[in-house]
């Protein structure tokens, strides 16, 4: 029997609904894999184990904000992880986003690095080959192909995982690039979302590992055409209702476009809805735009998904965009930006993928006209 071992920040959201998803399969199969994060829920059985306290993740977060080093504090609890992960001796490691103050990946690929255990290597983002940032497609640097903040200082230290330090970007970046390549190349694989992230890795320094492309799934028995009275509870009508999702909503997932998009149409032919707001932002919207917070609710997220007419998902920065997923799985065309891996995710004839703004609200205009 193989045993398997899963690293993530946390066991829910998007990441961690990868990792406990592929957890519970494995255990379904009968092999013997265990699940561990550092944030979120407590661990419900054996096979799990939340190796980090809110308190060490608090100090985590304070450290990385004064000196910029993320990823390089929370000894005690990456201790705690690498003492079961000796008990539990498994024969394969799955990792996940590992930044997210909860884990030291150099004691973590210390011990990858002396144990003869084969690496899977989820990458969510870009983190892993930069100094500091998980995305920099927004901030247009491409400074993660040489050497991050050595011609330049780098220009999203006020980004996540924000820092004071100014000297910390191009440490980070020879640190990582030393610890990430301790494993052998025949003992770690690297597994990407869309093909975009892994014509990324290829420019990078993790360039001599094997990529595997691997694109994110959702569940179709949850997300499909799902009947309801959304339009009725919102006095939609039948205006043209263009939907947004995002959580939470960013200038980089697009917001201004939605802002740009509320004055420029007619609020009696169309209507915006916009899921995952916070409280503050569905304040600052006209009472034309319908602005909800987010919901745990997939069925319900279903239901909205299939009472607009389109999506428009106007994000500039993305690895594998899953909403664009779910909105086509219930029956919606999606209108999105040509950024990231987004190209990847657009199946339906109906839908568009599009250079900009100008783009997506002729695409929509047209959609609406046609309906």
């Amino acid at each position: 029997m193989t045993v398997y071992a899963h690293i993530n920040t946390v066991p829910n959201g998007s990441t961690g609904g990868i990792m406990m998803k592929e957890h519970k399969e494995l255990l379904a199969a009968g092999e013997d894999s265990y699940a561990f994060w550092g944030r979120g829920r407590d661990a419900e059985n054996a096979n799990e184990m939340r190796f980090a306290s809110d308190l060490e993740v608090r100090l985590d977060v304070l450290l990385t904000r004064l000196d910029g080093k993320a990823a390089f504090h929370s000894m005690a609890a990456t201790k705690r992880l690498l003492v079961r992960l000796d008990e539990i001796a498994p024969d394969v490691v799955h990792l996940h986003n590992l930044h997210g103050y909860y884990v030291n990946i150099e004691m973590l690929f210390g011990w990858l690095a002396s144990h003869d255990c084969r690496v899977e290597w989820t990458l969510h983002d870009c983190w892993a080959f930069t100094g500091h940032c998980a995305h920099f497609t927004y901030a247009k640097c491409a400074q993660w192909q040489s050497h991050c903040a050595y011609a330049k200082p780098c220009p999203q230290l006020d980004t996540y995982p924000k820092t004071y330090s100014k000297g910390s970007c191009s440490w980070n970046f020879e640190q990582k690039k030393h610890l990430f390549n301790l494993v052998s190349a025949d003992r770690l694989k690297l597994i990407t979302p869309s093909q975009w992230l892994a014509d990324l890795v290829g420019e990078s320094f993790l360039k001599d590992y094997p990529v595997e492309v691997r694109h994110n799934t959702i569940d179709k028995r949850i997300f499909k055409p799902t009947p309801g009275d959304f339009r009725e509870r919102y006095g939609i009508g039948d205006r043209f209702m263009i939907l947004g999702v995002a959580s939470p909503w960013t200038e980089r997932k697009g917001l201004a476009d939605f802002v740009r998009l509320a004055g420029e149409l007619d609020n009696d032919k169309y209507v915006i809805v916009l899921m995952g707001l916070s409280e503050g932002q569905i304040k600052q919207f006209p009472p034309s735009v319908i602005g909800l917070q987010r919901t745990d609710s997939a069925r319900e997220l279903a239901v909205i998904y299939s009472t607009a007419d389109v999506f428009f998902n106007p994000t500039v920065e993305d690895n594998f965009p899953t909403v664009n997923l779910e909105a086509e799985s219930c029956g919606t065309p999606v209108v999105t930006y040509d950024t990231g891996g987004c190209a990847e995710t657009v199946r339906r004839s109906d839908s568009r993928v599009v250079e900009g703004y100008e783009g997506a609200l002729a695409r929509m205009v047209e959609l609406a006209r046609s309906a």
